[in-house]
């Protein structure tokens, strides 16, 4: 009888990882993801497309836990292996770790930092899709810690512009995002009669979507009390 091919095994354990930080258990995730990094290493080598997407799914369960420090180094080593890749895969998955090292850098204060990788990122990847979609989020946040929020909202409505090309498969894991951006931007240029419902709409949406613990849903949510206790 013929055995299966040993990939099989660590490449199933990869996605039920992914589905455990679905569910929120982050915990959970960051540990099998922990456990699997030296099969993969093994079997399919440091710099396959595989062993760097699991580096890349871990890296998103760091962010989720608040490790950001932790996640802008995972996504830069990543995103630097990938563009020592070939083929159109490595060169998403350079920008999907981008993305991530962008988030990680706006979490942590570091906007003008964010600003730079986010504009460079964009111009290496002159196509409208959805990671030019979370790279203009992750621009007009970066503008909005700034206090630059003219410009924050022109990226929101262009990334909006983006989104409402896409398919609702495509757009869904965004949900919210475009939103919270323009809600924060219009806050800022003291609209928030114009915010409100603007934030309202995004928690109702992310409640729907993500439930009630989910980062984009909570931010929304204090969007929504600071505009009310204003």
């Amino acid at each position: 009888m013929r055995l299966p091919d040993a990939r099989y095994s660590p490449l199933a354990l990869s996605i039920a990882a992914l589905a455990t930080g679905a569910q929120g258990r982050h915990t959970e995730a960051l540990a099998a993801y922990d456990a699997l990094l030296p099969d993969f290493g093994r079997i399919f080598g440091a710099e396959h497309l595989q062993t760097l997407k699991l580096r890349s799914d871990r890296a998103q369960t760091l962010a989720a836990l608040d490790r950001h420090a932790e996640n802008e180094a995972e996504c830069a080593a990543v995103a630097r292996a990938a563009a020592r890749g070939t083929g159109r895969e490595m060169s998403l998955l350079e920008g999907a770790a981008r993305n991530g090292q962008i988030y990680a850098l706006n979490a942590q204060g570091r906007h003008p930092e964010a600003e730079t990788l986010a504009r460079e990122a964009l111009a290496a990847h002159p196509v409208s899709d959805r990671l030019t979609l979370v790279l203009r989020l992750g621009l007009a946040r970066s503008l909005n810690g700034q206090a630059r929020h003219e410009e924050a909202l022109a990226e929101a409505e262009r990334a909006d512009e983006l989104r409402r090309s896409m398919s609702e498969e495509q757009r869904r894991p965004e949900t919210g995002a475009v939103e919270l951006a323009a809600v924060t931007a219009l806050l800022g240029l003291s609209r928030g009669t114009e915010a409100r419902p603007r934030a309202a709409a995004a928690h109702d949406a992310c409640l729907a979507a993500f439930g009630p613990d989910h980062y984009r849903t909570t931010e929304a949510r204090e969007l929504l009390d600071r505009i009310d206790g204003a």
